[in-house]
């Protein structure tokens, strides 16, 4: 079980994150949402040991889980990437795998085929020689979630994962979620707008410094809880079919 409590940052006087509590256990989907600035990336970046937090706990197997970063998988916001890095599809899906087998083994036969098996995943593999920076934002962003999936974490945190991307590239990658998820996988992804995706989730955190609402995305997405969280002058476009699924 991932286990959140209290967890709290501070920007030189100015509290980025207050308090946040939450549980998840594993083989769940659970999305985060809250508007630019909400403290999404913050966050996640305070539960990884990434910035520092001044008060609360983040623990995974009841050990603090910035001890146990060879367990976690974490995408940053395509904003926080170096697009223009002269390296290859593969070597950068390679890298997850460099990682595991420390700095001065070469990969083997074994770490080879988690890179091929990860961008096949993703439908890459065609492209495995092109630079990065040849490929569409869709693209670049499936080789982020494939050297992911080639690290065989245990929890995985993707920033933002849906900004810029196509219909092709988000589906691949929803249905990649939902596989992880069947397998016992711990996943949090954050977003600061939602479409359809929202009943994928099994559950939803709404935030805005603060965790404004837990639980399922019907329960969370509420006109009291999206006002606190984005404003008294926000118009609440969802809507709920005769199956409980939310809809725009």
């Amino acid at each position: 079980m991932l286990e959140v409590q209290q967890l709290g940052v501070n920007y030189r006087g100015l509290r980025g994150l207050d308090s946040v509590t939450f549980q998840i256990q594993p083989g769940q989907l659970v999305g985060v949402i809250g508007p630019n600035g909400a403290g999404k990336s913050t966050m996640f970046k305070a539960m990884l040991g990434l910035i520092p937090h001044d008060r609360g706990l983040v623990q995974y197997c009841t050990c603090p889980l910035h001890q146990q970063l060879e367990r976690v998988a974490y995408v940053p916001q395509r904003s926080q990437i170096d697009w223009d890095f002269p390296i290859s599809v593969w070597n950068v899906v390679l890298m997850a795998c460099t990682r595991q087998l420390g700095w001065l083994r070469r990969p083997g036969r074994k770490a080879k085929a988690q890179v091929q098996q990860a961008l096949e995943r993703v439908d890459l593999l065609p492209l495995r020689d092109r630079r990065i920076s040849d490929l569409s934002g869709g693209q670049q962003q499936r080789v982020f979630l494939a050297r992911a999936l080639a690290q065989q974490a245990d929890l995985f945190f993707f920033d933002e994962p849906f900004t810029g991307v196509d219909t092709t590239t988000e589906s691949i990658m929803l249905n990649v979620f939902q596989e992880l998820r069947q397998t016992g996988k711990i996943l949090l992804v954050s977003s600061h707008e939602w479409g359809r995706s929202l009943n994928q989730l099994d559950r939803l955190l709404l935030l805005n410094q603060r965790l404004i609402a837990d639980g399922k995305p019907t329960q969370v997405m509420t006109p009291e809880n999206l006002h606190q969280a984005y404003g008294a002058t926000l118009q609440i476009p969802w809507h709920e079919d005769g199956d409980g699924n939310l809809f725009c």
